[in-house]
């Protein structure tokens, strides 16, 4: 069976056609988006799987939540009725480098593993979505349970 995930960027309008066209989406980095695909779910019946996005190394060209707001933000998907949060997504900078992406992997970790320590229900921590098609093998050796690996499936995109 196939499940498919929005990864990247999901403005709040578009919050019922994602509801509608995906089993997870990997995107959410505010209570707005979150309230708006909670509203979507209800309205179409559905309970789609999420993932909080967290912004670990502030670039101007990508989206997350701040670490400070995710316990926050996990508080309210807590109220939710038909999305269900079930763990943190990161995209770190590229390095050619694995082992320079390792930080921001484990800073992922550590943040889950905080957030369990203050009492968030281990079930919408049990995933960590970190890592891609040339740094997969350390997103593992950090946590990971999902990665992303487009490129090594499908080769690299056109320029």
């Amino acid at each position: 069976m196939i499940r498919w995930h929005l990864v990247g960027h999901l403005q709040s309008n578009k919050a019922r056609k994602a509801v509608g066209s995906f089993a997870c989406i990997q995107s959410v980095d505010s209570y707005e988006l979150l309230e708006r695909l909670e509203s979507a779910a209800v309205d179409l019946g559905v309970t789609p799987e999420l993932l909080i996005q967290v912004d670990l190394a502030a670039e101007p060209t990508k989206h997350g939540a701040a670490t400070s707001s995710v316990g926050a933000l996990l508080g309210r998907a807590c109220r939710c009725r038909a999305v269900r949060v079930v763990g943190l997504m990161a995209l770190p900078p590229f390095f050619e480098d694995p082992e320079r992406t390792r930080p921001y992997f484990r800073q992922l970790r550590e943040l889950r593993d905080k957030l369990l320590a203050d009492g968030v229900e281990p079930a919408m921590l049990r995933e960590l979505s970190i890592g891609m098609s040339h740094d997969f093998e350390v997103a593992i050796e950090e946590g990971a349970t999902m990665v992303r690996i487009g490129t090594a499936i499908f080769g690299a995109r056109a320029a």
